[in-house]
């Protein structure tokens, strides 16, 4: 008979599998982050030996210093003044990193340095083991190309013991080793350690060289004529029209746009008034530009009703009631005594001459 415990250990079985991939994750991540903070490390200790090459110990009679206390050159106090500004006070990773391995650069200092001037080689690589020479990466620093990535993309890892050495290409490369070219660009120079993509003709998808006419394919809004080079197609002259009624086609390299004929136009060929297939109402063409008809200077009043007055608009037009009336049942009506009173409570009394 089955355990009734199996599907739980099933379950704790998975889960300490997850939990060591995590752990996987992170540990690989804080290889990365312990070279980087120990480039860093070597890179101001470097900066501090520089910035102390000219000092000495600051007081009293120097030649007798050197005597008694040793040369400040190869001086503790001098290594002392270089530790004390290795990290910010902010860098947690970066302080412990100086504290837990302080006796290495001590021995570096007084006993390695002469033979081994390399500080981070020293330090970073040989000894505390959290880098790898440059090319190389993971706990064994596997690979050794002078080159990762052969030049066109930065490998995983690189110079860490974490990474798994896998080559992110840079723009206009791709492949496993980046020496392919992506979509757009062709091989200018390719052989087994070297790549050089170069980008095609605007026209081509795909191309063997930088002219319209080595396109293996052309782009979306281009074609191939009958000398074989991409061309732009000019969707504009196309029947029909790409566009609405309401718009015009605007053609550019590759595509085309579409955009709104002015309000003066039914159609229009282009932008204005001057570019109309035919005059909305409320517009008439005056000598090959469609204009606003001023309805209000009509021979006919354009008002019928009485006591009615018309304000022109572009393209159309609207009737109000004239000053002292006011609108009630479609019809224009004397304002009562105590509205007209209020008008002229509220109307500005005007402005006498200084």
């Amino acid at each position: 008979m089955l355990s009734p415990c199996r599907p739980q250990l099933r379950f704790i079985s998975c889960s300490i599998i997850l939990i060591l991939l995590f752990q996987a994750g992170d540990t690989k991540r804080d290889l990365k982050s312990a070279c980087s903070t120990c480039q860093q490390i070597t890179e101001n200790f470097n900066k501090g030996y520089d910035r102390t090459a000219k000092q000495n110990f600051g007081g009293g009679n120097t030649a007798w210093e050197e005597r008694k206390l040793s040369k400040y050159e190869t001086s503790e106090i001098r290594l002392m003044e270089i530790l004390e500004d290795l990290c910010d006070s902010s860098s947690f990773e970066c302080n412990r990193m100086v504290e837990e391995h302080e006796e290495q650069f001590e021995t570096w200092w007084f006993k390695k340095k002469t033979k081994h001037p390399d500080l981070h080689e020293w330090f970073c690589i040989d000894t505390i083991k959290v880098c790898c020479p440059k090319g190389t990466f993971g706990p064994d620093c596997n690979g050794g190309s002078e080159r990762p990535c052969h030049g066109n993309g930065v490998c995983d890892g690189d110079g860490t013991r974490g990474g798994n050495g896998k080559c992110s290409c840079d723009h206009a490369y791709k492949g496993e080793f980046c020496l392919d070219c992506v979509d757009g660009y062709f091989n200018q120079v390719r052989n087994d350690t070297f790549s050089l993509c170069t980008e095609c003709d605007t026209s081509c998808k795909t191309c063997s060289g930088a002219t319209n006419q080595d396109c293996d394919e052309c782009k979306e809004g281009w074609e191939e004529d009958d000398q074989e080079a991409c061309v732009d197609v000019n969707e504009c002259a196309k029947e029909p029209s790409p566009c609405k009624e309401d718009q015009y086609c605007l053609n550019a390299e590759g595509s085309y746009s579409c955009n709104g004929c002015d309000e003066a136009c039914t159609g229009c060929t282009g932008g204005g008034p001057d570019k109309c297939q035919a005059c909305a109402e409320g517009y008439k063409d005056v000598e090959g530009t469609c204009t606003d008809i001023d309805e209000c200077s009509q021979s006919e009043p354009a008002c019928a009703k009485e006591n009615q007055e018309c304000v022109n608009n572009k393209g159309s037009f609207i009737c109000i009631c004239s000053s002292g009336y006011e609108e009630k049942d479609g019809e224009c009506v004397q304002q009562s005594d105590e509205k007209e009173s209020e008008a002229l409570e509220t109307t500005p009394e005007p402005h006498g001459e200084l």
